[in-house]
This record gives C-alpha cells, sequence and structure tokens, in this order.
C-alpha cells in the first residue's frame, strides 16, 4: 500500500479520495480522523494530518469544529471530473498522438480498443 516513490501524505490524500469514489466514504459522513489514520497506518499524525488538510484545500472534506472532517457534498463528482481529465492527459492524449504518428484512423484506433477490451 505504502509506495515510495510518492510523498506519504499524498498517498493518504488519495487513499481516501479513492474511498469517496468507490463509496467507502459517502458524501456528509465522517473519515477517519488524523489520529486514526497515523494509528492504522503506523504513521506520524502530522503526516497524516497533512493528507486531509490537502483534501480540505481541495474542497472535498469539510472540518466540523468538534466533530472531525467529513466528505464534502459534491466531492465525489469533482474527484471523478478531476481524475478523468488526468486520465485524459496522461493516457488518452499520448495514445492518440501515437496512433497519429503510425497513420491510424479513428475506426482503426476504436478496432484496437475494442479487440482489447474483449
Amino acid at each position: 500500500m505504502i509506495d515510495d516513490s510518492r510523498p506519504l501524505f499524498i498517498q493518504i490524500a488519495d487513499q481516501i479520495a479513492d474511498g469517496i469514489l468507490d463509496g467507502t466514504y459517502p458524501e456528509d459522513t465522517a473519515v477517519p480522523s488524523t489520529n486514526e489514520l497515523a494509528q492504522h497506518l503506523r504513521i506520524n499524525p502530522a503526516t497524516a494530518g497533512k493528507g486531509l488538510t490537502r483534501l480540505v484545500e481541495q474542497g472535498v472534506l469539510v472540518k466540523r469544529r468538534g466533530i472531525g472532517m467529513f466528505v464534502a457534498i459534491g466531492a465525489r463528482a469533482q474527484l471523478a471530473h478531476e481524475r478523468t481529465a488526468s486520465f485524459a492527459a496522461e493516457y488518452v492524449e499520448p495514445m492518440l498522438r501515437a496512433a497519429s504518428q503510425l497513420g491510424l484512423t479513428p475506426d482503426q484506433l476504436h478496432a484496437i480498443i475494442d479487440k482489447e477490451l474483449s
């Protein structure tokens, strides 16, 4: 689960975001606290807090004074939109450039994708 190639607080934020996207943490429900995350992952609470703060700054989580952090209304749609844009930039655009270099038509590219999906 822990990957040394990326900062730990980003991995924690991504793990919570994954949980929001897959329904583990529905909108308007609490996420694990800083101390719960730190204890579960055996990390410094400040690192766990930094991951949660990242999501608060993105508007994905909201702090409710005295009771914890909750998934913001609309967070799932926001995350899905951001990850779709990232997916397009990281995978689709390079694939389209490569297809263009190979002289593939859209129909040929669709056929390749359809074949891989089956």
